[in-house]
């Protein structure tokens, strides 16, 4: 089962949690308060970010990464898959009632 990472600008996050689990890409989503360091034109910028960590199934990763990305403020959003390699059979079952 794959889960997304994403950062967003606070603002940002406080409106794409929420529209994950309600419209059902996501299961739930944790957001963690972060401080960012990138790249980006030329120059290194530092600012404060959400990290979002949201529990789908594979047949929604894509839509859910869509959708971070219509939601999302930025240019080139930060969204990213990782496979999880042990989640407990309760867990998955849940995450997979729940994920539509």
């Amino acid at each position: 089962m794959p889960a997304a990472y994403a950062t967003a600008p606070p603002e940002a996050a406080e409106d794409i949690a929420p529209t994950l689990v309600e419209e059902r890409p996501a299961a739930r989503v944790n957001r963690f308060d972060c401080r960012s360091t990138y790249r980006r034109e030329g120059g290194v910028h530092d600012d404060e970010e959400v990290l979002l960590l949201a529990k789908t199934t594979e047949d929604r990763y894509a839509d859910l990464a869509a959708r971070v990305e219509e939601l999302h403020p930025y240019e080139v959003p930060c969204v990213e898959r990782f496979e999880e390699a042990d989640v407990p059979s309760a867990l998955a079952d849940w995450r997979a009632g729940v994920v539509r």
